[in-house]
């Protein structure tokens, strides 16, 4: 694993954003994919506590984040053949904290699908992201990937490449091949129907992109239902390649289980029980 440090642009301002260090997990085997993985609120690419959570009281109740080693649990995945991108946010003042600063991909009052929308700091993480994957080799399927507020990111940037182009109009430059969102919400959700309806193109890449939304139903930070509804609006919205996997009991964090969902989805939609 090696990591480096990244700074990037984005959103309407052009305002320069510096994010964190960058962990990458390198291939075991012939590489085929490379796939961002980001991490949740208050978290970074590295950190590594399975089972450890970190509580901070809002003015609206109890909001919690589970910490994981993303970049460690990443390593011990059977896909050989995938190359992950672990980067870490920029450290920003958060809304549901009260101001306090802390890593986050965009400010966030409320986790939910009808919440305020960042959209300046959504585009401007979707565009750090892209940027990391722009240089990847062109025979490599590209993906997006993420936890909570990550897997929001990772949502966002699957609009933005149906559509092809952020946001802001600033032309989307890489072409995904997967989306993965574990315990998100879906951004910007009251203009994604419009936006696809108005390009036959938008519409067409949105139905070929395969999208795996995997949530608990006990996740009391973001609800079960804001992940159901997320799903419900993504499919009336021509992104008809998802699937929505549920898991009883489970809270705001993973579990082997549902890695394990993770790790058969992406082999059989990227090809590669075929490749080892």
């Amino acid at each position: 694993m090696s990591y480096y440090g990244s700074s990037s642009s984005g959103g309407r301002s052009g305002r320069r954003v510096d994010y964190g260090r960058t962990y990458v997990v390198r291939p075991k085997g012939r590489h085929l994919a490379t796939i961002v993985w980001l991490h949740g609120l208050g978290d970074n690419g590295a950190r590594y506590h399975l089972t450890s959570k970190i509580i901070v009281v809002c003015s609206n109740g109890l909001v919690h984040e589970c910490y994981l080693v993303w970049s460690q649990l990443l390593d011990s995945l059977p896909l050989p053949n995938i190359k992950w991108i672990c980067p870490t946010a920029a450290t920003r003042p958060v809304t549901a904290f009260g101001g306090f600063p802390c890593t986050a991909w965009f400010d966030v009052e409320d986790t939910s699908v009808d919440g305020r929308d960042d959209i300046e700091g959504l585009d401007a993480s979707a565009a750090h992201i892209a940027n990391l994957l722009s240089s990847e080799p062109s025979d490599v399927k590209l993906g997006i990937s993420g936890f909570s507020m990550g897997a929001t990111v990772a949502l966002h940037s699957a609009a933005c490449y149906a559509h092809g182009k952020f946001t802001s109009g600033i032309h989307y430059p890489i072409t995904l091949s997967v989306v993965i969102s574990l315990s998100g919400w879906l951004p910007c959700s009251r203009t994604l129907r419009g936006k696809m309806e108005s390009s036959h193109i938008a519409a067409r890449r949105a139905a070929s992109l395969p999208i795996l939304l995997s949530h608990g139903k006990a996740d009391d930070v973001v609800t079960y239902r804001d992940g159901e509804r997320s799903a419900e609006i993504l499919r009336s919205s021509a992104f008809s390649y998802l699937y929505f996997k549920t898991y009883n009991g489970l809270g705001h964090y993973t579990i082997p289980e549902e890695m394990d969902d993770v790790c058969k989805w992406l082999s059989a939609r990227l090809g590669l029980d075929r490749s080892r």
